[in-house]
C-alpha cells in the first residue's frame, strides 16, 4: 500500500481536529435521524450547512423508467461520466455539487449524468440500485445519439461508489453486457455492508462518517437485513465476483472507517484481472473531497485526468 500527500499531513489533520472540534454544532446522524434533521440534511450540500448552488449548465431530465437524471454537457465531448452522488442512501442530490460537475465536464470534456436515485428510509434497498441501472442502461443505448460518443465512465463518492460497482454488476449478471463502460471512479466508497474490520473498530470519532453512522445507515439502506444477508453480492459487491468489470481507480483516505473496503476490493479487482490503482490518502478522513484542502485540489486533478486518459 503506497500512501500519498504526506507532505499536506499537517494541514489534512488540523482539519480533522477543527471537524471533530464543531461536531456539536452539526446534525446528529443516527440510526434514525428525525424528519427535521433529514431534511436539513437534504436540503444541505453535502458535508456543509448551506445549500449547494444550481449552475444554468445542468439539465434535469427523465429516462427511461422514469429515472431523474442531472445533465452537463461542455462544447467538446469525448467521453460520458455517468455520476453516482454519495450520501449514505439517505441524502444528497444530483444538483448537490453542480460547480464540481461542470468543472469536470469543461477540464476532461465528458459529458456529465449525475443520477437523482431514490432515497432511503422511504426507498430503502434496492430503489436505489434500480434507479442508477436504469440510468446505465439509458447510456448505453443512447449515448451515441444523445451525446456523440459510446465512450462510457462511470463513478460516484461514497455510497455513490458503492452503487456505482452494483451498477457495473448489474449490467453484466442482468443483461450480459460487459466493456460498455470504459472506467470506474470510486471514492472511499463502502463495498462489505456486514462492517469490515475498519468500519467496527473506527469508533464514535466524530468525523464526517463513523462505526455508528455507517450502521445507521445500513440500517435505513437495507431494513430488516442482517450482516449474513448483507454479505449478498447484490448488496455488498466485495463479495462478488469481479470479473469483466472495467479498469478502477480507488481512493481513500487513513482517517476513514472505510479505508479496510477500498484495500480490500482493490486486491479482488486485482486478483479477478482487471487493471486497478489505488490511492491512499495521508491523514484523510471520510468524505474528504468535499472540503477546500490541498489534497482535494490533488484529488479532483488526478480524478480528472484519470477519467479524461480513459476515453483517448
Amino acid at each position: 500500500m503506497t500512501i500519498t500527500d504526506e507532505d499536506c499531513l499537517s494541514e489534512t489533520l488540523a482539519f480533522n481536529e477543527q471537524f471533530e472540534a464543531a461536531a456539536a454544532t452539526r446534525p446528529a446522524r443516527g440510526q434514525a435521524p428525525s424528519a427535521a434533521t433529514l431534511a436539513l440534511l437534504r436540503s444541505n450540500r453535502l458535508g456543509g450547512d448551506t445549500p449547494p448552488v444550481r449552475l444554468p449548465h445542468g439539465r434535469d431530465r427523465v429516462v427511461e423508467g422514469g429515472v431523474k437524471v442531472r445533465v452537463f454537457v461542455p462544447d467538446h465531448v469525448d467521453g460520458v461520466y455517468l455520476h453516482i452522488h454519495g450520501g449514505g442512501w439517505v441524502f444528497g442530490s444530483a444538483d448537490g455539487q453542480d460547480d464540481r460537475l461542470w468543472q469536470l465536464a469543461e477540464q476532461a470534456r465528458l459529458a456529465v449524468v449525475s443520477v437523482e436515485y431514490r432515497l432511503a428510509p422511504e426507498h430503502p434497498f434496492p430503489a436505489g440500485p434500480d434507479d442508477c441501472e436504469a440510468a446505465a442502461r439509458w447510456l448505453v443505448k443512447n449515448a451515441a445519439a444523445e451525446f456523440g460518443t459510446e465512450r462510457l465512465l462511470i463513478g460516484g463518492e461514497s455510497a455513490g461508489a458503492h452503487l456505482s460497482v452494483v451498477t457495473l454488476l448489474r449490467l453484466r449478471d442482468r443483461h450480459g453486457i460487459t466493456g460498455a463502460f470504459r472506467a470506474a471512479h470510486l471514492l472511499f466508497g463502502p463495498y462489505d455492508l456486514s462492517m469490515t474490520p475498519s468500519q467496527r473498530s473506527f469508533g464514535s470519532r466524530p468525523l464526517l462518517s463513523n462505526t455508528d453512522t455507517l450502521r445507521g445507515g445500513y440500517e435505513l439502506f437495507t431494513p430488516g437485513m442482517g450482516p449474513e444477508q448483507r454479505r449478498d453480492p447484490e448488496v455488498s459487491p466485495l463479495f462478488a465476483d469481479l470479473t469483466g468489470l472495467p479498469p478502477a481507480r480507488i481512493v481513500v483516505g487513513t482517517e476513514d472507517p472505510l479505508l479496510d473496503d477500498s484495500l480490500f476490493l482493490a486486491q479482488r479487482w486485482q486478483a479477478a484481472g482487471v487493471p486497478v490503482q489505488l490511492g491512499v490518502v495521508a491523514g484523510a478522513m471520510h468524505g474528504f473531497t468535499l472540503f477546500p484542502l490541498t489534497i482535494t485540489e490533488r484529488e479532483l486533478r488526478r480524478q480528472r485526468d484519470f477519467l479524461a486518459a480513459a476515453c483517448r
